[in-house]
């Protein structure tokens, strides 16, 4: 992990810092910024998405699902956490702490902006900083690898369709045509992009010629990500500013659904008696998120000041903290997880 990647959090923190005091001082650019628009997607944002989620999605080799059988039980379960589980989980913690719990401190006409918020964020199953958190737990890069390439491709007709029963079931307007442009704009073309850019890079110069460019875009990927944050921080400033106990109560939600879906797909793991090694990045990227699509995604369905951009942009302030602790727990278990009887018979041979 850089120093970029590790410190994210901070980087973030002063991304809050710097967008709600340009904000403030220069609401005439913000305001012709959110203008540029061309069927409620923005821009100059979409440009910025794009330089996030490509050079991502560049690191994907989608010949990698070939390998899923190798790994079934790990694959079954972060199959099963990221798409049964994971964004269903998120819609009842965000009912029951935004819509509920928290619902007398909050502005009562964003409640169903940050729960739809949440719900976007849980949707897609993160891509890039999963191979980060699997290197530090030392897991199977074949699994990790093969486990992303088949979770990307299922986004592809996955995310639209669980956002939009979700927001249903929240009761939530489902703006279907934007919803479906944000799917293609976001995870669609991106894929078909970066998949070509990848192949072009490999017949040039092989493994390694893609490394040395992956190598020099990744800080562009992190740069684009700190300036959407940015410019969400300086159309969300005002709000932030008299509320700032909102960043908080939106973090709760997201935080219990990472050590619920993390543990639990561990525990499934250890229970059908998975290695360790496909079970640490199992539990992982079965609890990460996606944020980048996330913002995306939320910006184009309900706009830069919305209650629903602010929650995604919540899950990018904790993501890298709250990934990191759980790494700490499945590194400091993994003689209690290899104890485990299903895991002992499977690693003798037994059925």
């Amino acid at each position: 992990m850089s120093a970029f990647e590790r410190f994210l959090t901070v980087w973030v923190a002063l991304c809050i810092v710097a967008g709600v005091a340009l904000g403030h001082f220069f609401p005439e650019v913000f305001q012709a910024i959110g203008g540029a628009e061309v069927a409620r997607v923005n821009l100059p944002v979409a440009g910025l998405i794009w330089l996030m989620i490509i050079p991502m999605l560049m690191k994907v080799d989608f010949g990698a699902m070939r390998q899923v059988g190798r790994h079934w039980r790990g694959i079954g379960v972060t199959l099963f956490i990221n798409w049964a589980v994971k964004p269903f989980s998120m819609a009842a913690l965000g009912a029951l702490f935004i819509g509920y719990l928290f619902r007398p401190y909050l502005p009562a006409s964003e409640i169903n902006s940050y729960i739809a918020g949440l719900i976007i964020l849980a949707a897609a199953p993160c891509t890039a900083m999963v191979f980060v958190w699997s290197n530090l737990t030392r897991g199977e890069p074949n699994f990790t690898l093969s486990q992303v390439a088949l979770n990307d491709a299922i986004m592809v007709v996955a995310f639209a369709p669980i956002v939009g029963l979700l927001l249903g079931l929240s009761a939530i307007a489902v703006p279907w045509e934007t919803l479906l442009l944000s799917v293609g704009l976001y995870i669609v073309v991106p894929v078909i992009l970066a998949q070509a850019l990848r192949a072009a890079l490999l017949r040039r110069g092989g493994e390694a010629g893609l490394k040395r460019v992956l190598d020099r875009v990744g800080p562009v990927s992190l740069t684009a990500l700190l300036a959407t944050l940015v410019l969400l921080f300086g159309f969300q400033g005002e709000q932030i500013i008299a509320q700032p106990a909102i960043i908080a109560m939106l973090a709760v939600p997201i935080t219990i659904q990472v050590y619920f879906n993390s543990g639990l797909a561990y525990l499934l793991n250890r229970a059908t008696g998975e290695v360790h090694s496909v079970a640490g990045p199992s539990a992982l990227i079965g609890a990460s998120n996606f944020f980048e699509l996330a913002v995306a995604a939320a910006i184009s369905l309900f706009g830069f000041t919305s209650g629903a951009a602010l929650a995604t942009v919540v899950g990018v302030l904790i993501e890298v903290p709250v990934m990191l602790s759980v790494v700490a727990i499945v590194n400091a278990s993994k003689g209690w997880y290899e104890a485990g009887a299903a895991v002992r018979r499977v690693a003798a041979g037994k059925p």
